[in-house]
């Protein structure tokens, strides 16, 4: 009875690593970015604050990160850990499309002129050239 005990509760343990995939000491700024909802930004952040202040002692420690509170760490909680190896599967995130700016050699885009405000007689007399070109009403 001990054996299966202990059995299951090396089994559970060993889940727990399976799905704590990154190691949050050790991951480089792109394994970092795997993480859903960790982008480039994020992913640097927490490299540099673990150059400056060592370590993370546990996963809540995650929380000394500017951009992350424990909403946040709550989130990522299952796919991180603060030991063992980095075990990366799925590709990085997605990256968002990098928008080239105009070179010199583009032409130039013609801007619409502003609308000039128009006095009443002006408007008068458009409303009767627009009347004047409708067609005749249909008997």
């Amino acid at each position: 009875m001990k054996a299966l005990s202990l059995l299951l509760v090396m089994l559970f343990a060993s889940i727990q690593f399976a799905f704590a995939a990154v190691n949050i000491n050790t991951a480089t700024q792109a394994e970092l970015e795997t993480l859903k909802g960790v982008g480039p930004a994020k992913a640097k952040m927490i490299v540099d604050d673990r150059a400056k202040n060592g370590p993370f002692k546990s996963v809540d420690d995650l929380d000394r990160v500017k951009g992350f509170g424990m909403k946040s760490v709550d989130k990522l909680r299952s796919e991180l850990s603060v030991s063992g190896a980095t075990t990366v599967t799925a590709a990085p995130a997605t990256k968002k499309a990098v928008v080239k700016p105009a070179t010199a050699t583009s032409a130039p885009v013609a801007m619409p002129e502003p609308a000039k405000k128009m006095s009443k007689k002006e408007m008068k007399a458009q409303e009767a050239a627009a009347k004047a070109a409708m067609p005749a009403p249909v008997k």
